[in-house]
C-alpha cells in the first residue's frame, strides 16, 4: 500500500498513544502486505488464524531484539492476551528497542517534538490513562522499559486487539505507514520462515512504489539506487530512487507536484490545493502527502518556518533532513534523498530552476550558508 496521500485524504487526529516511530521506516516499502484498516486481525501466518499468539521467536527476533526487551514483550503479551510480536514491532519502530539515539527514547523527562517519551513513545495524556507500574517500584514511568511495554499492551487491548490488530495499531499512531511498518516487523519476528540465513536489509526490501503513478498527475520516473536526480529533460521532475522507503518516494512525488507554483502565502493553513506556496507550506504539504504529518495537525498548528527549528528529531536524517532558522529571517527547506526542495534561490541554486521563484528543486553542492540552521529530521527517516 502506498504511503502517498491523495488531495482529498484527511488523516485522523494526532492523539494516538505514540509519536511518530523513530526507527526503520525504510521497511515500509516491503511489498503490499496490509489490507484495509477494518480488515481481519493480523497474525504471524494468515489473517484470521490463531497462530502466532505464542509464536516462537524467529532467528531474526533472537538476533535483533535485546533479550531483556524480548522477555518483556512476551510477558506483557501473555498478561493482556496479545501477540508478543506485535508489541515487539511497535517497540522496534518507536525506539529500536531502547537503542535509538534520540534522548526522548531513553532519557528520563526528555520528549520529542510531539511530547512523546520513553521506549514506546507515550504521550503524557495517553500514559495518564494507560500507564502501568509493571516492575512494582511504586510508580508508572513511561521511560521505564517494563512499565512502557506493559502500558503499550494495555493500550492495544483497549484499542481493539487481539480482535483487530490493525485498528489497534492505527489507534496507537494514526498513520498507515506506521501500521505497515509494525506489521512487517511482527511478521519477521514471529514467522517460522523468518529464520536462519534471512537478513534485515532496508535496501534489499526497498523497491519502486508503483502505486504512485495512479495517485498523481505529475510524471513518476524511477531510477536505481538511493539518490534522487533531476530529469535531464525537465528540471521540475525529480526522478525517484527505487532504493528509498515508500514515504520518501511519496515526498519526491509531492515535491514534483509543487514545481509550477509561484511563491506566496495561500498555502496557510491548508497547503492542499493552494495556488501558491511559501517555504513552510511547502514543507507542510510534502510531510502531509507522505503521511508523516496529519492534515488535522497542520490545520490546527499552521506550522511556520520557525516552528520547524524544534520539530522532529535532532540532526540529519538518513533519507530526509529539514533545515530551519528564525534568524536573520525565518526560513525552512527540506532535502529529500539528496535533493533540495526550497523556495529560496538567489545565490543558492545553480540548477535549471535558479531563476524561478516558488517551491523548486534546487542544485547546490553545499547547504546555503546565509543562516545558522537547526538541522532536524522526521522520526525514522
Amino acid at each position: 500500500m502506498s504511503s502517498y496521500r491523495g488531495p482529498a485524504s484527511v488523516s485522523g487526529p494526532a492523539v494516538g498513544a505514540a509519536g511518530l516511530g523513530a526507527a526503520v521506516l525504510f521497511l515500509l516499502v516491503a511489498l503490499v502486505v496490509v489490507g484495509a484498516l477494518g480488515g481481519a486481525s493480523w497474525t504471524a501466518s494468515d489473517p484470521g488464524s490463531d497462530e502466532g499468539a505464542e509464536a516462537t521467536p524467529s532467528a531474526i527476533a533472537l538476533r535483533d531484539i535485546p533479550p531483556p526487551y524480548l522477555r518483556l514483550y512476551e510477558q506483557a503479551a501473555a498478561r493482556y492476551g496479545l501477540q508478543w510480536a506485535v508489541l515487539a514491532g511497535i517497540g522496534k519502530v518507536e525506539c529500536d528497542d531502547g537503542r535509538d539515539s534520540s534522548p526522548s527514547c531513553t532519557v528520563e523527562g526528555s520528549v520529542n517534538g510531539a511530547g512523546a517519551g520513553g521506549p514506546m513513545q507515550f504521550l503524557p495524556s495517553t500514559w495518564a490513562t494507560y500507564g502501568v507500574d509493571a516492575d512494582g517500584d511504586g510508580r508508572a514511568d513511561r521511560w521505564d522499559p517494563a512499565d512502557a511495554i506493559f502500558g503499550a499492551a494495555r493500550y492495544l487491548r483497549a484499542a481493539g486487539a487481539p480482535g483487530d490488530y490493525r485498528r489497534a495499531i492505527f489507534a496507537y499512531n494514526h498513520a498507515q505507514w506506521y501500521v505497515e511498518a509494525v506489521e512487517r516487523w511482527a511478521r519477521l519476528y514471529a514467522s517460522p520462515t523468518g529464520g536462519e540465513g534471512e537478513t534485515i536489509s532496508d535496501d534489499s526490501m526497498a523497491g519502486p512504489d508503483l502505486a504512485l503513478a495512479s495517485e498523481t498527475t505529475t510524471p513518476v520516473r524511477f531510477i536505481a539506487g538511493t539518490q534522487a536526480a533531476l530529469d535531464p529533460d525537465d528540471g521540475h521532475v525529480a526522478m525517484i530512487p527505487a532504493g528509498v522507503p515508500a514515504a520518501v518516494q511519496a515526498m519526491l512525488v509531492a515535491g514534483n507536484e509543487l514545481e509550477d507554483l509561484p511563491y506566496g502565502p495561500l498555502g496557510h493553513p491548508d497547503p492542499l490545493g493552494a495556488t501558491d506556496e511559501d517555504c513552510s507550506s511547502t514543507v507542510n504539504y510534502v510531510l502531509y502527502r507522505a503521511g508523516v504529518r496529519p492534515l488535522a495537525e497542520i490545520l490546527a498548528d499552521n506550522p511556520l518556518a520557525q516552528d520547524y527549528v524544534g520539530w522532529g528529531q535532532p540532526g540529519p536524517g538518513r533519507w530526509v533532513t529539514i533545515y530551519a532558522t528564525d534568524s536573520p529571517t525565518p526560513h525552512v527547506f527540506i532535502v529529500i534523498a539528496g535533493i533540495r526542495l526550497d523556495t529560496s534561490h538567489d545565490g543558492t541554486d545553480i540548477g535549471p530552476n535558479r531563476a524561478q521563484n516558488g517551491p523548486r528543486w534546487r542544485i547546490l553542492p553545499t547547504i546555503p550558508t546565509w543562516a545558522h540552521w537547526a538541522v532536524r529530521h522526521p522520526p525514522g527517516l
